[in-house]
This record gives structure tokens, C-alpha cells and sequence, in this order.
């Protein structure tokens, strides 16, 4: 008979310290990534989308890193169709204040430095691209104006953005006229002709090549100390975003922000319609939060932000005031209206799917028409099974009776007929019959 055997739960549990115990005396140790001692190593970040404020945030906590540690220089590896003006100058700010040589490698193949990424490009020590990228596109746009309001500032706007390019690219003895024509005429170039136009300093395959084709390249730091790059046999170490940085730029994603507005107003909403759930009130407040943060990370026009919340209102006080669907259709519109406006006109790779606005329009939709048959079936059921109850109790005008208006009674708005002339809001009356979905009522003589 073969005998069971299993490991003692002490011996299990010591055995699973020590070992925690010792991963975290290695990883103290021995930093994630570190190189060897005495060599000097290309840190790499990768990002692809829009540049948002977390995208600047990751690339600056890389050229510190870079910095820090020494290293020979930092390879920014970039694909972007563009993204918010504001985080574009902060993380150009960065690069060319950085006291290491900052490539920016517009890859992989079939990559965009579009709009942002165009500044972001030009302004680095070496501007690479890979074969089949493209660049340009800069003209800025401003979100949430409408092209009347946007005239003037965004000529203003553009004039800047014209001057800014021209300085960057003359900085870097760059081709100026090109860098401004992205700027004023929209205008695109492919790696090649970027190359030809002198907007960048080489095309790569890959990153290895791009090692090899700078090393010995000399650049110029913003301190006036002349580099020359070691870059060929420079051990190379990627840096990626950390857990952080990797939720925020999700958060940063517009149709997430869009999703977690609206879960949280849901969720808010469900908690009022029935008091004590806890759970939709709690994860509501939550998403509402995050949803607000996300939105103003990405410049969300707050008009269109206003709409939205203005539309739940409409949607909670549907279920509270007898408007038979008014309130309620009035908030779809408001919702479907404020929804197109967050981002309009906004800068490239920064909008909310149209598809989502639509099923997330079409499920209000359908909600709010569910609702009011609900209302208006307990209304029914309640002359029905309840007329008894309600004759000869007191309630309270709500709306002047001339001779119809509104009172309330037993926590509810229903809808009356006088019948003994016009009684003003606020008076107590007492209910003597029931015509259809109408109480019949008279005012309480209180001689």
C-alpha cells in the first residue's frame, strides 16, 4: 500500500517567507534593469498613442532614469497621431533641457509622428524614422469651439505653433520652412522626403541599426557640452511603463472616461431610485470620479461635461414628477448633445466612438421609455386596487387647481379636478372620488 505524503503547513508557510524574503533581497539588491558596472547603457521608452499627460510623464521619468544612471543616451521610440498641445510643450520642454542626447525614433515601420509628434521629433538631439512612417500634420486645433469661435484664437494659436516649430528646428539646424509648413498648411512628409527636406537626421530599419548608424555622431546638450555618442556596442535597456502609469494612460483613453462618466451617473442613479442598494451608489461615485479626472486630463470641453450631468438629472427627476416621458426625452438629448460636444474638434486620436455614444444613447433610451410605462402602469394599478384607500384622505395642492392641477398624496404626484372652484397651491384638500386616472377633490372646510 503506497503511503500519502504531504509537506507540513508550518514548513509550507516558512518555506514561502524565505522565499519572498529572498526575491526581495535580490530586487533591492539588484535594480530591475541595472547594467553592468562601468558600462554605459541606451535606455529605451516606447509609447504609440495620443500624448496625453501620463505619456509625458512616463518619457520624462525615463531621461531622468537616463540620466541617473548615466547612460550613453535615450532612445524615445514614438508613434503618435498627435494629442493636447499643453503636454506637447512640456514633454519638448524636457527633452531639450535634458543633459543626456534624447533620439526620438518615429517607428515602427508604418508609424506617425503626427500633429504633436511632430514637435516632439524635431526637438530631439537625433530624429530618426523608420522606412514607411511619416511626419507632419501639426496644424493645432482646439477642442470643443465650434469653427466661428475658433477663428480667431486659432489663428493666434497657429502663429504661435508656427514660431515655436521654426525655433525647434532652427535649433536643431533643421529645415525651418518645412517644420512650418506642417504647422500652417497641414503639410505631411514620408520618411524619405522628411529626410531629403533635412526635418531628420536618418532613416533605420530597426533599432540596432539606429545604434549603429549614430555612433560617433556629435550633439550639442542644452548645458553647451558637445557629446559624442558611444552608441554601437552600448548595451541596450527598455524601460516601460509601471502598473501606475499604465492605469492612468487607460484612463486617459476617451472612451474609457466616456464609459466611467456614464457607469458612475448610472450607478448613482440606480442608488437614488432605490435607496439602500449601497453597492450602485458606491461603485457610481467611484467611476463618476475617475470619469472626471480622465476628462480633465484630455482638456474635455466642460460644456459638453455639463450636458451630460444636466441629462441625469433629467433622467433621476423623470421619476419623481409626472411629466409622461418629457423629462426623460429632453435628457436624451441633452446626453446624445453634450456626448458629441466632449471633444469636438479636439486634437487627432482624442474623440469618443461614435458607436458608443449611440448604444449608450439608445440604452437611456430604452430605459427611460421603460420607466415611464412603469410609472404609468403603477399609477393605473393604483386607481385600480387602491381607490378605496385614497377617497377621503387629505393632500396637498401642489399645482393650482383651475379646476385641474396636481396635489400630493400618500408620497405621490397625482393629478386632480376641483370641485368646488379654483384652489391654490399650497391648501389642503380632501379626495371625494376617483375619475379615471384623476382624483376628484374639495377643499377642506375647516368652519
Amino acid at each position: 500500500m503506497r503511503r500519502k505524503w504531504s509537506i507540513p503547513k508550518k514548513t509550507l508557510i516558512k518555506s514561502i517567507i524565505l522565499l519572498v524574503s529572498l526575491i526581495i533581497a535580490v530586487t533591492t539588491l539588484v535594480p530591475q534593469g541595472q547594467t553592468a558596472p562601468g558600462s554605459n547603457p541606451v535606455i529605451v521608452a516606447r509609447y504609440e498613442g495620443a500624448v496625453v499627460p501620463v505619456a509625458a510623464k512616463y518619457c520624462e521619468r525615463v531621461i531622468q532614469h537616463a540620466e541617473d544612471l548615466g547612460a550613453t543616451a535615450c532612445v524615445i521610440e514614438l508613434s503618435t497621431p498627435g494629442g493636447l498641445y499643453s503636454t506637447t510643450q512640456e514633454l519638448v520642454t524636457t527633452i531639450l533641457n535634458a543633459q543626456i542626447p534624447v533620439i526620438v525614433y518615429v517607428s515602427p515601420a508604418g508609424g506617425w509622428a503626427g500633429s504633436a509628434g511632430t514637435f516632439i521629433t524635431i526637438s530631439s538631439h537625433v530624429a530618426a524614422m523608420a522606412p514607411g512612417s511619416r511626419i507632419g500634420a501639426a496644424h493645432p486645433v482646439s477642442i470643443g469651439q465650434d469653427n466661428q469661435q475658433q477663428d480667431v484664437p486659432s489663428e493666434k494659436i497657429t502663429e504661435d505653433a508656427a514660431a515655436w516649430v521654426r525655433s525647434l528646428a532652427q535649433m536643431r539646424e533643421r529645415n525651418a520652412d518645412a517644420a512650418e509648413l506642417a504647422v500652417t498648411e497641414s503639410k505631411s512628409y514620408s520618411d524619405t522626403e522628411a529626410l531629403e527636406l533635412n526635418l531628420i537626421d536618418l532613416r533605420a530599419r530597426d533599432l540596432n541599426e539606429l545604434l549603429q548608424e549614430i555612433d560617433g555622431r556629435k550633439v550639442v546638450l542644452s548645458s553647451g557640452n558637445e557629446v559624442k555618442l558611444q552608441t554601437s556596442k552600448a548595451p541596450v535597456q527598455r524601460v516601460p511603463m509601471n502598473s501606475i502609469e499604465k492605469l492612468l494612460l487607460d484612463l486617459s483613453n476617451p472612451d474609457i472616461a466616456y464609459i466611467l462618466m456614464t457607469v458612475g451617473m448610472a450607478g448613482i442613479m440606480v442608488e437614488i431610485y432605490h435607496p439602500g442598494l449601497i453597492f450602485p451608489g458606491v461603485v457610481g461615485a467611484i467611476s463618476l470620479l475617475l470619469g472626471l479626472y480622465s476628462l480633465g486630463t484630455l482638456d474635455a470641453y466642460w460644456g459638453g461635461v455639463l450636458l451630460i450631468i444636466l441629462a441625469f438629472g433629467l433622467f433621476i427627476a423623470e421619476a419623481f414628477v409626472a411629466s409622461h416621458g418629457i423629462l426623460g426625452a429632453g435628457g436624451v438629448i441633452s446626453f446624445v448633445t453634450g456626448s458629441l460636444l466632449l471633444f469636438t474638434g479636439g486634437p487627432p486620436g482624442l474623440g469618443v466612438n461614435i458607436g458608443l455614444i449611440v448604444t449608450t444613447a439608445i440604452f437611456f433610451t430604452a430605459l427611460m421609455a421603460l420607466l415611464v410605462i412603469a410609472i404609468i402602469r403603477g399609477q393605473k394599478r393604483a386607481v385600480t386596487t387602491g381607490s378605496e384607500e385614497l377617497i377621503g384622505k387629505e393632500a396637498v395642492v401642489r399645482e393650482d387647481l383651475q379646476p385641474e392641477g396636481a396635489i400630493f398624496i400618500a408620497g405621490e404626484l397625482w393629478k386632480a379636478m376641483a370641485v368646488d372652484g379654483i384652489i391654490k397651491a399650497g391648501e389642503r384638500v380632501i379626495v371625494t372620488g376617483i375619475d379615471g386616472l384623476k382624483l376628484k377633490v374639495k377643499r377642506i372646510d375647516h368652519t
